[in-house]
């Protein structure tokens, strides 16, 4: 019989909401996580269960408090996605999400990112120990952002001298030719979400003067063709709307003390029917080739919003029911 045991920290009333919620909503959350009861008296929370829940309980809420005391900004979602990482961990019988989960990197607002999922932590293991990865996945399984915040670790810690993003101008609908403005007014729509990633992990003004310099470059796949890219962590984003042409383009880009990410949904290919992506080329091409690591994501990796997570669930069910 498993003996009922009680626990009970004090959380500082500066923090108290970052932890718990709106309405206390993170509490149930955290009962299922860690298998316990909660109460709240005050500030403080009480927790009732074995002594092995109540542990991983306490290691939990000293990590959270570790960051607030660095001067580390949690909001709720982030003490939500941190709980379901151990809940994750714990459930695939892994280490726990304390010894391999820390984050990748603080934001300029001091927020950290870090991987919520066994799947991304593995990914961005695999970008670390490989030259090349290849993430393959639904939209909203952090693809493209862990990358991002691994490449601008990379930078922080001058293990590259610059950050090349990139991406296929292929949409359906419009050419780019047909739209109105200069070259860069043309692309920039196309490259749009590599900014919003880039701006929420570095202060505006370092991108500008990052960009001006060229530490930083944003640029449409083919301004790639002719370049041999050294010491440089480069991110191609969308590529399974690369060509074959194109991607073999790429790969043999990479030059000296270089590491580049491929991402990509091959379900989400916007070619001419007529063309092959490059991307599912390339997966089977390469798949044996030491130095190149690949990871696929699932719908259960999404950590946007739960709908989204079951829209990507529904849209699989229905194109297999269809073939």
């Amino acid at each position: 019989m498993i003996k009922i045991l009680k626990l009970e920290v004090q959380i500082p009333v500066e923090v108290f909401f970052n932890v718990v919620g709106n309405k206390d909503e993170n509490i149930k959350l955290f009962e299922d996580v860690f298998g316990i009861n909660i109460f709240a008296r005050g500030t403080s929370l009480i927790a009732e269960g074995s002594q092995e829940a109540l542990d991983r309980f306490e290691e939990f809420l000293e990590k959270i408090s570790s960051y607030f005391e660095e001067g580390h900004i949690l909001t709720p979602q982030d003490v939500r996605d941190l709980a379901i990482g151990f809940k994750a961990e714990y459930q695939m019988k892994e280490k726990p999400y304390k010894e391999e989960g820390e984050a990748i990197l603080f934001t300029h607002r001091k927020k950290p990112i870090m991987a919520k999922t066994p799947t991304q932590r593995l990914y961005v293991e695999t970008i670390k120990k490989n030259d090349i990865t290849f993430g393959i996945g639904p939209a909203g399984t952090g693809k493209t952002y862990l990358a991002m915040a691994v490449a601008v670790s990379y930078l922080k810690q001058n293990r590259v001298n610059r950050i090349i993003l990139t991406r296929p101008a292929v949409e359906a609908g419009e050419k780019l030719g047909f739209l109105p403005g200069t070259l860069t007014e043309k692309v920039d729509p196309y490259l749009r979400p590599l900014y919003d990633a880039l701006y929420e992990m570095v202060d505006a003004g370092k991108i500008a003067d990052m960009l001006e310099k060229n530490i930083i470059e944003i640029a449409p796949l083919a301004f790639m063709r002719g370049r041999t890219l050294n010491d440089a962590f480069i991110i191609l984003d969308e590529a399974q709307n690369t060509t074959k042409e194109q991607m073999k383009m790429f790969l043999t880009r990479i030059g000296f003390g270089s590491k580049a990410v491929i991402t990509g949904d091959i379900t989400q290919i916007d070619l001419p029917k007529v063309s092959q992506s490059g991307l599912v080329e390339a997966l089977e091409v390469l798949k044996d080739v030491k130095g190149i690591g690949f990871v696929r994501f699932s719908e259960r990796d999404v950590v946007r919003h739960p709908v989204v997570q079951r829209i990507i669930k529904a849209y699989d069910k229905y194109e297999q029911n269809k073939d």
